[in-house]
């Protein structure tokens, strides 16, 4: 494979496109912002009128859209990727969506004759950047294996789940877990700056004891710092929790934490922070406990 295809290049499609072409590969992008492509033009980013025309002779294709809706429109509208691609590319679907869509896509990618996976990552696009991301990957194994060079250049691992949809819902399962673990350290933080605790200070001791994680480490810093520049933007987050909460209702699993964490976001957004980042929601637990986020 050597000609790659992405299709939303945001502030994740931006790092996979990087990252592919700090590999070596051809890469053409579209977005429906042209200005996102300007950034990544000087390093050799091709820049394509349309996805009709990035997918042209691309070897493999990423979608990386912000919405469900948006996925399916570029995906399966009249004229979109599963009529216009080469009948030898594969499609790999990296963005969010519920697992219902992902098996939707793959049924009438396999009715049409084109090769499709279901690919999303797991790391901010800080991560994916640096290549500390791990992709999940749902789909025909042999189609993977195929893949796996181009794959192997945006992240550190890309682990086969199952079937088309099994990926998708670990990538909700892994995104609720970041989302209340990102509430639980903002509450903490919160908690020690009401009582008299050094931000700063506290998070350093967090991360060396048995509260130790993940968001400890890459979004401690954002909320000691008040750094809020978006790594997720916190408005696109709020529609992973809700397709979390749709596919808890549609297998019968409760997620009460999960709908408390999208009420604390609903109202960070509300409070004019949709834009920033996940971390941003530490602001509405400090108005809460009657401190000045600003």
């Amino acid at each position: 494979m050597k000609r790659i295809a992405v299709v939303g290049v945001g502030l994740l499609g931006s790092a996979v496109a990087s990252r592919l072409l700090e590999g070596g590969f051809a890469v053409v992008g579209y977005d429906s912002r042209p200005d996102q492509l300007t950034r990544l033009a000087a390093r050799g980013l091709l820049a394509a009128a349309s996805a009709k025309d990035a997918a042209a002779g691309a070897d493999a294709i990423f979608t990386i859209l912000p919405t469900p809706d948006s996925v399916e429109a570029a995906v399966l509208s009249p004229g979109g990727l599963l009529e216009v691609m080469p009948r030898s590319a594969t499609l790999l679907q990296m963005s969010t969506i519920s697992p219902t869509l992902t098996r939707r896509l793959a049924d009438a990618a396999a009715a049409a004759g084109r090769g499709f996976l279901d690919a999303p990552m797991s790391g901010t696009s800080a991560m994916v950047e640096r290549g500390d991301c791990t992709i999940f990957v749902g789909g025909d194994v042999a189609r993977l294996e195929a893949c796996r060079p181009v794959l192997a250049a945006i992240g550190r691992r890309a682990v086969h789940i199952g079937p088309a949809g099994s990926a998708s819902l670990a990538k909700l399962a892994t995104n609720l877990l970041v989302a209340l673990n990102t509430a639980a350290l903002a509450e903490a933080l919160v908690l020690g700056e009401k009582g008299g605790l050094a931000p700063g200070a506290l998070l350093d001791l967090l991360k060396d004891s048995a509260a130790a994680s993940k968001m400890v480490d890459v979004r401690g810093p954002l909320m000691v710092e008040r750094r809020f520049e978006p790594q997720m933007k916190l408005e696109l987050f709020l529609k992973d929790l809700r397709l979390m909460l749709e596919e808890g209702q549609r297998l019968g699993v409760a997620l009460p934490l999960t709908s408390l964490t999208q009420q604390l976001c609903t109202a960070t957004v509300a409070g004019g922070r949709g834009g920033e980042d996940l971390a941003a929601l530490i602001t509405t637990l400090q108005r809460m406990a009657g401190l000045s986020p600003d």
